[in-house]
Order: structure tokens, then sequence, then C-alpha cells
């Protein structure tokens, strides 16, 4: 053990007198000198000070994300086999041209865009949205003059801004996304009578050119008035050949005059995938009609 240390001081020795013959301190009192000039650049380096609360609030945010992240997950995949099942059934009744996959996707974005409405935004937020952020001076200036290994800055003129104590400004609010609108004559429950004409959903999303993703129709133009069938409108429908018998599946039927509206828009009328023959509009009887009213009626009142 003795011979041991004697080497290893004598090989520390060695590499030292190298360079300075005249000294030859010992190899622990090196590690210690060197730690404590390492700590204390990176304390002068490194101290920091944030005077916004929404940064304070939003590092905190950063740090538990992941938890989040893996509680969201868990959520979904409880959840997950309800969305199989509809989207297969999409699939099944529109073709092999749906992908499951990017359904679920989709309606997982909406799940989350939908549950920010559990937070809304104050009036307050809007105001403090962009606000000053400065970064503090390191607090041990004495150190970056005596033994900081990271040299001081130097100013080259006066009046002169370091990038690390210019204030920056930044947005922390997120751009809210715009509220739907069911509001005006197409919200007018009495627009609809025994002469009005509705087509399928499915059928609106082909002619429109959105190719066989079911539900495309219903995110992108969610300001449309939608009514699902139920098993009374599906059971008429089925008998006069408007739509296949499917059960327990969604059925939703859209205003034909919604449709050839949104056809001579500037978005759809240059479109060559539009194909307004897929149509195939109809008339329901008036029970139905009624139902259809006290549905737009009940959609218009409530919250988007």
């Amino acid at each position: 053990m003795g011979t041991h240390r004697s080497d290893g001081a004598r090989d520390w020795q060695d590499q030292d007198g190298a360079e300075n013959p005249e000294q030859s301190p010992r190899p622990w009192n090196l590690m210690i000198k060197h730690r404590y000039v390492q700590r204390r650049g990176r304390r002068s380096h490194t101290t920091v000070s944030y005077t916004d609360p929404l940064v304070s609030m939003d590092l905190l945010r950063a740090v538990l994300q992941p938890s989040f992240n893996n509680d969201i997950m868990a959520v979904f995949r409880k959840y997950q086999k309800f969305f199989e099942k509809a989207a297969e059934n999409v699939k099944e009744n529109v073709g092999d041209d749906v992908q499951p996959d990017l359904l679920i996707r989709e309606a997982y974005r909406n799940v989350l865009e939908h549950a920010k409405q559990l937070f809304p935004e104050g009036e307050g937020k809007k105001a403090g949205s962009e606000i000053p952020v400065k970064r503090a001076r390191p607090i041990d200036e004495e150190y970056s003059h005596r033994g900081s290994p990271l040299p001081k800055k130097r100013k080259s003129r006066p009046g002169a801004i370091h990038s690390s104590d210019r204030t920056v400004n930044f947005s922390l609010v997120k751009p809210k996304s715009e509220p739907i609108k069911r509001e005006g004559p197409k919200w007018d429950p009495s627009r609809l009578t025994d002469g009005s004409t509705f087509v399928l959903g499915s059928r609106a999303n082909k002619a429109l050119g959105m190719g066989g993703t079911r539900g495309r129709i219903y995110i992108k133009h969610a300001d449309l008035f939608k009514y699902a069938a139920d098993s009374k409108d599906k059971q008429w429908l089925a008998e006069r050949h408007h739509m296949r018998a499917t059960g327990g599946k969604m059925a939703y039927l859209l205003i034909e005059e919604d449709i050839q509206d949104l056809s001579h828009s500037d978005e759809y009328k240059d479109c060559p995938d539009v194909r307004m023959d897929e149509l195939k509009p109809f008339s329901v009887p008036p029970w139905m009609v009624e139902k259809m009213q006290r549905a737009m009626e009940a959609q218009r009142d409530s919250d988007p």
C-alpha cells in the first residue's frame, strides 16, 4: 500500500514538474483547488433571476409536463377501444380509403382542443400577454474580478447593452381558437320546412373532395348544422334506399343548401376534386323535420 501511494505521488510530481519544477503540489491539493475554482465560476455564471410570474409558472409546467403527458395518455388508453370501434365502423361504411389511425389521432387532438374550455382566459391575462423578462447580473461580482475562469465582458463603447441585460418581449399566451358561430339565418329553425332537402354527411364529404375521411367535413366546417339520425330516422332512410342499414352506427344529415353554398365559395369553386353529383339530396317527412328544428334550436343555444 505504501509503495503504491508513493508511486502515484511520484507520477503526479513528474507531470507537474515538467511545467513548474519549483512547485510540486500534492494531487489532492490540485483537486480541491480545481473544484473550488470551477464551483465559483459556475456560481457567478449561472445565477439567474426572473421577474415574470408567468415565466416561473411555465418553468414549473415544463418540469411537470412529462408527468402530465403520461397521465393524459393513460386517459386516452382508457377510452381507446371506443375510438377504435368508431373508426372501424367509418371504414366499413365508407370504404378501404379510410385510415382509422388518422381518424383516431384527429379525434384525440379535438379532445385536447375542446378541453381548453375548462380553463377560459380572463380579461387580465390578455393585458399581460407580453411581459418583459430581464436576466439579472451575476451576484458575485468580486469573484469575477478575482478568480473566476470566465473573464468578465469588457464594455466596448459607452452605453452598450449586453445581450444578457437586454429586455426580451415575447408572448406567453397561445392564440385562442375562434368560437364556433351558430347564429344568423342559417341557424334559424324556421328555415327547415317540408320542402327542404338534405344529404348524408358521408356524401357531402365526398362531394367537396375530402376523400374517404368521413369526419373531415365536421371538423373543417364545424359551423354547419348536422342532425344525428336516431334509429327511427335511419330505418326510414334505409327503407327508401337513401342509406344502408347501419345498426347502431352514427349517421348525420346536412342541409343541401349549406353544401351548395360551400361549393360556390372561393375555397371550393375552382377545386378539381369537387363532385356535386355525389350529393343525392332527398326530402324527409314532417315528423323528422320537427325533430331537426328542435335539434337546431338546442345546438344554437348551447355553448360551442
